[in-house]
């Protein structure tokens, strides 16, 4: 790292010699206008481009259409562009007046195999090849709208680039949801293939649009964002028999019954409470005949924790607890843990700092400071690098309750489009407020 851009670290994060970050907290008010103007004005394409990403989705690691929309129109800006990055991902760097401070900002561009069921004149028909079975696609998570937000952005930072003491590292990764089966992927795949290289980025910001918040509101988490998120695999091996002779056998299923109920309860009653943790089974394969008690049954699970102490703990007793039911009723299992997504953690330090940002572009009484999430996102792996805050959009129509919006993940999930210019104005004026220096300083 440059001798310069050393000390606007230090500057930028408030670190080591009390420096502090110069300016005031409000931001320069002809840029912050100068941002919004843009906004307001790159708008329309922002919505035809969520539009197409929505009528056109692809599946984790195969976004090649996705992707070549966005570097064609980062090209097309000028900036410095890179493809193929993680199989499909696209980074972009856009280089202002100075050698200064590097802020990254990013977007996922992957779809779910889901079957849409809006009723939206741009709706999915898309069909594809999902774990061997054909599946409808759809963006039921918003990633679209991230994909043309972050667009937005990159148009209207360009126009401002004369402005920018710094540079803006423009992410748009594919596979958020998880490579395919046999595949690497997402944003650690993105890291191992220099996305962080050149420039280095200081920080990172990251939107998530939500239909759990009312429209326009903004929802800031210190520390603990989002869960941990780990894939858990049990396979009960028991004795098969004749289902009228039990006592002929060892049940596997009834065996495997016992383990889902007791795992279950670990959150509840194994580990610290105060933290949020959840142990959750989404599949259970065994038997093939309603009057044969099988061999052996498989569990699928996830674990989620908001600490990594509490992740440890679920790991252990997860592993303790199923071992011994088994062995008491007779039984084996194996246990398979895979690690996944590590906690999305909001730099508190950073937080304070960008709250003043984030409070001025919700407006009064927008900017809300929900619970965490037990949903994971590998936006987490660019916040083990380098501090990062990763926030919140709602993007249900105004008077909704999210208590009745479809969820994230459901055929039904709607993006309310007007949302979309506050998250190309949040995201720009976090990047400009940070390369320009009107961040607070740290405590």
């Amino acid at each position: 790292m440059k001798p310069l851009r050393s000390i606007l670290l230090a500057i930028l994060l408030g670190l080591g010699s009390g420096l502090a970050w110069p300016g005031p907290a409000t931001g320069d008010p002809t840029l912050v206008a100068a941002i919004d103007e843009a906004a307001r004005a790159v708008n329309p394409r922002v919505v035809a481009w969520r539009r197409d990403f929505h009528e056109h989705p692809e599946l984790s690691n195969r976004e090649t259409r996705t992707a070549g929309v966005v570097a064609k129109h980062l090209e097309a800006l000028g900036l410095e562009v890179r493809t193929g990055v993680a199989h499909t991902g696209v980074v972009a760097v856009l280089r202002g007046n100075a050698d200064g401070p590097v802020v990254a900002l990013r977007a996922d561009m992957d779809a779910l195999p889901v079957t849409e069921e809006t009723g939206l004149p741009f709706a999915s028909k898309v069909r594809a090849t999902y774990r061997g079975r054909e599946v409808g696609v759809m963006h039921a998570c918003g990633h679209d709208a991230h994909t043309a937000i972050l667009m937005g952005v990159a148009e209207v930072l360009t126009g401002l680039r004369d402005r920018l003491p710094g540079s803006v590292v423009f992410l748009f990764q594919p596979a958020e949801e998880g490579p395919p089966d046999g595949e690497e992927g997402g944003a650690s795949l993105m890291l191992e293939e220099g996305a962080f290289d050149d420039p280095e980025p200081d920080v990172v910001y990251g939107l998530h649009v939500t239909s759990r918040h009312r429209f326009g509101e903004i929802g800031l988490i210190s520390g603990g964002a989002m869960a941990s998120s780990d894939r858990l695999t049990l396979r009960v091996r028991g004795s098969q028999t004749h289902a009228a002779y039990p006592w002929d056998g060892v049940d596997p299923i009834a065996v495997a019954s016992q383990i889902v109920l007791a795992l279950q309860a670990i959150p509840a009653r194994r580990v610290d409470t105060r933290v949020g943790s959840v142990v959750s089974f989404g599949a259970i394969h065994g038997g093939v005949r309603n009057n044969i008690i099988p061999e052996e049954v498989e569990l699928l699970g996830t674990m989620r924790a908001l600490s990594p102490e509490v992740r440890e703990q679920i790991h252990e007793k997860v592993r303790l607890t199923a071992t011994k039911i088994a062995e008491r009723a007779g039984a084996e299992v194996d246990i398979e843990i895979r690690r996944g997504n590590p906690i999305t953690w909001n730099d508190p330090a950073l937080v304070r700092r960008v709250q003043p940002t984030l409070d001025r572009v919700a407006g009064p009484g927008k900017l809300v400071f929900p619970l965490a999430w037990t949903g994971a996102e590998d936006f987490s792996r660019y916040q083990e690098r380098v501090p990062g805050v990763f926030v919140f959009l709602g993007v249900n129509p105004p008077g909704v309750d999210p208590a009745d919006a479809a969820p994230h993940h459901s055929p039904g999930f709607l993006v309310d489009e007007d949302a979309m210019v506050i998250g190309v104005r949040m995201l720009g004026q976090l990047a400009a407020d940070t390369l320009s220096g009107a961040l607070p300083a740290a405590d």
